[in-house]
């Protein structure tokens, strides 16, 4: 019987390995935040028009649900850039285009917790192959998103 539940135990175990590695593997960041989701949001969009950036959109899915008639966790979209920084690397790669301007998913899971996820830009320069130099006038998004996400 040990050596049963040893091997459960090992299957288990590899197997959770072998499925955050897949996860991580899928170019998103996600980040824990103690504020709700309008929190989270409203000071992600705080910290974006202090960074002079342009908030092109801000998604909310669940009031979008709800007047469908449907039911769904908080959910809001933020999409935002700035035109000088992504311009250049959509003449260089234009397929980034579909990737910019940059977006920030603030959500709530099943437990009540919530999370901020984006795509890491060395998941968007590998998939596009663009130059290093021009993903680095993006990479400022994770600082952005753990600013968000704090206290």
């Amino acid at each position: 019987m040990r050596r049963i539940a040893f091997l459960f135990a090992f299957v288990v175990a590899t197997f959770g390995e072998i499925m955050s590695a897949q996860a991580a593997d899928n170019g998103i960041v996600t980040v824990p935040t103690q504020r709700s989701v309008e929190q989270a949001a409203d000071k992600l969009a705080s910290l974006v028009e202090a960074k002079h950036l342009i908030l092109f959109a801000r998604i909310d899915f669940a009031a979008d649900a709800q007047r469908a008639g449907l039911a769904m966790q908080p959910s809001q979209l933020l999409v935002f850039g700035n035109p000088r920084a992504g311009t250049p690397l959509i003449q260089a790669v234009p397929t980034a285009a579909l990737d910019l301007p940059l977006k920030v998913l603030v959500w709530q899971d099943g437990d009540g917790r919530v999370w901020l996820s984006y795509n890491a830009t060395s998941y968007l320069q590998a998939r596009h192959g663009a130059p290093a130099e021009l993903i680095k006038a993006i990479d400022g998004i994770g600082a952005l998103v753990q600013a968000a996400a704090a206290d």
